[in-house]
């Protein structure tokens, strides 16, 4: 369970307020205790009370004596610097609040505007009827929208051009192998039908040849029977088998 907040009010009611008093006096003596254990400062408190003759001191007479001697000796101006009464406490307190509800208004306005504008678009709401001020505000509104839309544009037109040209920086390489492979297999492509051409010529010299040397042969027939006598360049005799 969340704890109840305490109202900042006089205690009218005497054993309530002596209840308190006593809770919050140990309190408060436990606190400035820490302090001076955590941080190693000189510190003392003292305390006046109705319901008791004597004053309550921390963290003892002599003590608070010293600090209130080393005190004395600073100059005025160090002493009043960062004094704090009452006075001086509630209005800090103030300013505080005043300022949280000026956010909380503005805040509040921002969100009617906005569901107005909205409205508005949707079909919902019409401007008839609307102040000056209203006017006035969602005017604001509308140019404060605009630019933070023109904001969030330059900035992925930023982004997505820095994306590019990380692209590009990174791809260049690449390009260049394969402009290298390309031309490589362009050279392998003319060896290969350069070699395939040769293979041809080849192949067409050898049937020329074999084309020749069957012409050289005559056939030749005696008796019904086909005999075949080779010529030979050498000597124009014929030699019968």
């Amino acid at each position: 369970m969340t704890r109840k907040k305490v109202k900042l009010a006089y205690i009218n009611n005497d054993t309530a307020r002596k209840a308190t008093y006593k809770k919050r006096k140990t309190g408060l003596i436990k606190k400035v205790s820490e302090l001076s254990t955590l941080c190693g400062v000189d510190v003392c408190a003292i305390i006046y009370s109705p319901f008791n003759t004597q004053p309550e001191v921390y963290p003892s007479l002599p003590g608070v004596q010293c600090i209130v001697e080393k005190f004395k000796k600073m100059p005025e101006i160090e002493q009043s610097k960062k004094m704090m009464n009452q006075e001086v406490f509630l209005k800090q307190k103030i300013g505080k609040v005043s300022e949280q509800m000026k956010k909380m208004k503005k805040e509040n306005r921002d969100e009617e505007m906005n569901r107005l504008l909205y409205g508005n678009l949707s079909g919902k709401m019409n401007l008839q009827g609307l102040t000056v001020t209203d006017l006035n505000d969602l005017s604001s509104l509308i140019d404060q929208n605009l630019k933070d839309i023109n904001k969030r544009m330059e900035k992925i037109a930023k982004e997505t051009k820095i994306a590019r040209m990380t692209t590009d920086a990174a791809a260049t390489p690449n390009g260049k192998v394969k402009a290298n492979v390309a031309a490589f297999a362009t050279t392998s492509t003319t060896d290969n039908n350069g070699r395939g051409r040769g293979m041809q010529k080849r192949g067409d010299s050898n049937t020329r040849n074999q084309a020749n040397s069957n012409n050289n042969n005559k056939s030749m027939k005696f008796g019904g029977r086909d005999e075949i006598f080779p010529l030979r360049n050498n000597n124009n005799n014929m030699n019968f088998n």
